[in-house]
């Protein structure tokens, strides 16, 4: 009879379990639902509940529920309630308030867990009743704890020298919970709190700022979590030390007191001394140098003077100098006197008034005045020949201005107004630009050749357009011209990927067909009398090292336009698509741009843009548009300032054609979600000899860290079977997140039970933990069903890759000319190129608009980027009349005149 009782909660227990079967199973908090006309203040209140707890290994975890007052307590794991059998139940008293107490208690093993398989995780939660209602605690969820062996990546040995900067990177292994890494120098724990040089950043990187001696040793990462504690590989790192000359001593005294000999100074190796293999000094420690010290010479004397003639104190004179040779470098002077004194009076002591010796001198000095006249004489005429040469050569020095004549513009046709008609004069030669203007290192050759030629041939209708008679002759002409120049040496060898013209100031347009990569050439943007050789490439992330630091990541292709270094007086517009879904809060964005010596620099910051900036840039859902004057090789960076910064990937599914075999394989590729990336796996597929098999989605992979996973479900085992060894498989976050790794996928083999199986039935599932999903319901017949084909053949664009002069815009060149004359000055009615802008939706440009000569212009080329080639013309034109201009009616444009 002692059973009895504790029937009757047992009864009430079930009918209410029963109750609560359609109650939401969801909510996470405890809650209480009264029974109505109950005293509320006896509905149970939990005094334990569970909580959150990971299986480790292979043991259970036990998970306990007590309230205040309960007749009845049952857990309740993912919807399905728990058997009584295995529910451990005490019942009491509470000592505070005397009312039943209770305690219930069951084990969770991992084979439980294992079970379900899904995006749900396995959760427990406790329900307990009185007679006046029942309370839900909150859900407990139940991980199974695991930390897997292999670093996803592990430190590499390194040698740096003195003072510079290391960082050795560490990916723990995937584990839940998620690892926490610490680092060892030689078996000593590192602690970035007790050395300023050292930190550890969010990714698990060791970064040393500065290196010392003391840096040098064995560095190992650890990864543990409550499973286990793993150690990555040991990474020796080398703190070395070049030497470095000391100063040169001073030179050494002659080793020749008297003539030629030779002085010398050294130096030593010893600011600093090489340490650690560090290089020796290059250069010699020892200089010689000849010197030579003057000997002293004494004079010595001429020989004697003639005699003078006998003067009229009956004396004559002879003189001597002591110059044979003179005294120098401290030699002695000649001894004795210079002149020598005698009587002449045997000579009958007669006086004459000029001997012979006078007449010498006087014929001398007639000679000298008579050359002199004749020297200037012939510097006279000299100089009035050289006058009359320089004359004729300015006369004829057209021929120096020959090249830079401007270019003719004939007026338009008086029949059609619209259009402008702009024919090049072939008389004139221009200036051909073609190459870098990068310096080479190998050489003093020029920056840039100048080649005479002609503009191009004239085409009808004023159209210039550029045809390729032979795309891929003419491909491989151009790409081996560009390869000769340093700078161009990484450009592919291919046309798919590239393409290329010639312009002038008319302006144009480079397309790389399927890939949303475009480069506008506005009109005069290039100068008159000018010829541009242009190409625009796009690069594949492998083939060009773009350095990311931090939490930064590739959102676009990496697209180079040029040559670098030509003269443009208008900015030209690059076009190209991003994968990043742009908010300002969750994504600090910025543009690359590689040098002509190979570094990359942030040229701009999106959203910190100045007026006076060389680039600009408008960006937009999915696609970019950069003003820049200066051509190069271009990037958009981003780098999440938070877990809800996200990538757009593309989720195809591809399969064979044609299955001969009994395998069948499904390929799930990931992309991000640009054209260019969508058109080298279509091009790859179609050399594997696949199709699609489902319409692409859309996923938005976030910055958590966490994996994204695919898996394939509900396969109808009657007629197929998998070959997986494992429930799903896994793309790391790293390999997606750093966006230059290419054709990302994962292939489910399936294989059929008979070979006239072809109907297949499954779902493919694709998320991230902790993330959004992607579910794929494929119902396909694997020998004739084509009908996803033509989804990428309608993302296919079409049209020729280089556009040059009219051809390239879709506004006429005439009616271009009015707006601009229109819109572009102020105007006090608001009528003016700022309302063009807020109607276009581009008005958180105008600063940028308001720097430049013709903002108007700005404004239209904007437009031609953004809406070529399928631009609705009559939607500007309605802007442009509604704008309520006088002489509105002048920008009516028909199709016709485009």
């Amino acid at each position: 009879m002692a059973v009895w009782p504790g029937l009757w909660p047992a009864l009430l227990g079930i009918v209410l379990a029963a109750w609560l079967r359609g109650s939401d199973a969801q909510q996470s908090a405890t809650v209480a639902n009264p029974v109505p006309g109950a005293n509320p203040d006896l509905l149970p209140h939990f005094l334990v509940e569970p909580e959150d707890v990971y299986i480790v290994k292979n043991k259970p975890v036990l998970l306990v529920c007590k309230a205040v007052p309960a007749t009845q307590i049952f857990f309740k794991c993912n919807g399905e309630w728990v058997r009584q059998v295995d529910h451990v139940i005490e019942r009491s008293t509470d000592g505070s308030s005397g009312l039943p107490a209770m305690e219930v208690r069951i084990n969770v093993s991992r084979q439980q867990v294992e079970k379900v398989f899904g995006l749900e995780e396995y959760w427990c939660q406790c329900v307990a009743w009185s007679s006046s209602g029942t309370t839900k605690s909150q859900k407990a969820y139940i991980r199974i704890a695991y930390l897997r062996k292999n670093f996803e990546q592990e430190p590499l040995a390194k040698e740096v020298s003195l003072e510079q900067g290391i960082v050795l990177p560490c990916r723990p292994p995937e584990g839940i919970p998620p690892a926490e890494v610490e680092w060892l120098r030689n078996e000593d724990l590192v602690d970035p709190s007790l050395d300023p040089n050292v930190y550890i950043t969010r990714e698990h990187s060791l970064v040393v700022r500065q290196a010392r001696l003391a840096d040098t040793a064995n560095y190992t990462c650890v990864a543990k979590n409550i499973v286990a504690r793993r150690r990555s590989a040991s990474a020796a790192v080398i703190v070395y030390v070049n030497g470095g000359w000391s100063t040169w001593t001073e030179w050494s005294v002659c080793s020749a007191s008297c003539g030629r000999g030779w002085q010398k100074r050294s130096r030593s190796c010893t600011n600093p001394a090489p340490l650690n293999g560090g290089a020796f000094c290059e250069g010699q420690n020892v200089q010689k140098t000849a010197c030579a010290t003057l000997c002293p010479v004494d004079g010595s004397w001429s020989p004697w003077s003639k005699w003078s003639a006998c003067g009229l104190d009956c004396t004559h004179w002879r003189s001597r100098e002591c110059s044979d040779p003179a005294p120098r470098n401290g030699g002695e002077e000649c001894r004795g006197t210079d002149l020598d004194t005698r009587n002449c009076t045997s000579d009958l002591c007669v006086h004459t008034a000029s001997g012979p010796e006078d007449v010498a001198l006087y014929v001398g000095l007639i000679a000298v005045a008579v050359c002199l006249v004749l020297l200037l004489l012939v510097l006279i005429l000299v100089y009035c020949r050289k006058k009359e040469g320089l004359d004729s050569d300015v006369a004829d020095s057209s021929i120096l201005t020959s090249g830079f004549q401007p270019v003719s513009i004939k007026p338009s046709k008086a029949d059609n107004p619209h259009l402008l008609t702009i024919q090049p004069d072939l008389s004139t030669t221009t200036t051909t630009y073609q190459g870098s203007l990068c310096p080479r290192q190998d050489g003093p050759s020029p920056k840039f050749q100048l080649t005479n030629g002609h503009l191009l041939s004239p085409l009808g209708s004023g159209r210039h357009t550029l045809h390729h008679s032979s795309p891929t002759s003419e491909a491989e002409d151009f790409v081996s011209r560009l390869s000769t120049q340093n700078y161009f040496r990484s450009l592919p060898r291919g046309t798919s990927n590239m393409a290329y013209g010639t312009f002038n100031f008319l302006g144009g347009r480079l397309m790389i067909p399927n890939t949303g990569i475009s480069l506008l050439i506005p009109p005069d943007a290039i100068p008159r009398g000018k010829i541009y050789e242009i190409y625009l490439t796009l690069h594949k992330p492998e083939d060009v090292r773009l350095p990311l630091a931090g939490c930064q990541t590739l959102l676009s292709p990496i697209v180079s336009c040029g040559p670098p270094g030509v003269l443009l007086t208008r900015p030209v517009i690059l076009a190209m698509d991003h994968c990043g879904e742009p908010n300002p809060e969750s994504w600090s964005l910025c543009l690359k741009k590689q040098s002509c010596e190979g570094s990359w620099e942030d040229v701009l910051h999106l959203g910190e843009e100045a007026p006076s900036h060389l680039y600009y840039c408008q960006l937009e859902a999915s696609a970019c548009y950069i003003f820049t004057e200066q051509l190069g090789r271009f990037a958009l960076v981003g780098e999440a300032l938070s877990v809800a910064a996200a990538k757009r990937l593309k989720l195809l599914l591809f399969a064979p054609v044609a299955c001969t075999s009994l395998e069948y394989n499904i390929r799930v590729y990931c992309l991000h979600d640009t054209h260019d990336a969508l058109k080298e796996v279509v091009q790859l597929e179609k050399q594997l000899g696949g199709q699609l098999i489902q319409e692409p989605r859309v996923l938005h992979f976030k910055d958590s860290y966490h994996n994204l996973r695919l898996s394939i479900h509900d396969v109808p085992s009657s007629l197929w079977k998998s070959k997986l060894l494992v429930s799903y498989q896994e793309i790391p976050f790293y390999h997606i997140w750093n966006g230059t790794q290419q054709y990302l996928h994962c292939t489910f083999t399936l294989e059929r039970v008979s070979s006239s199986t072809s109907d297949l039935a499954c779902k493919v599932w694709v998320w991230q933990v902790e993330g959004d999903g992607q579910s794929f319901n494929i119902n396909f017949n694997i020998t004739k069903d084509t009908r996803f084909a033509e989804l990428l053949a309608l993302e296919s664009e079409g049209g020729v890759p280089a556009l040059v002069g009219p051809s390239a815009f879709k506004i006429p060149f005439l009616i271009r000319q009015k707006i601009i004359t229109s819109l572009d000055p102020p105007c006090s009615r608001g009528a003016d190129w700022r309302t063009l802008a807020q109607k276009l939706h581009l008005d958180s440009h105008l600063s940028f608009f308001a720097s430049k000569p013709s903002p108007t212009a700005m404004i239209l080329n904007l437009w031609e980027a953004r809406h070529f080639p399928n631009g609705n013309l009559s939607q500007l034109a309605a802007a442009v009349a509604g704008l309520g201009q006088p002489d509105a009616g002048l920008f009516t444009v028909s199709e016709a005149e485009c």
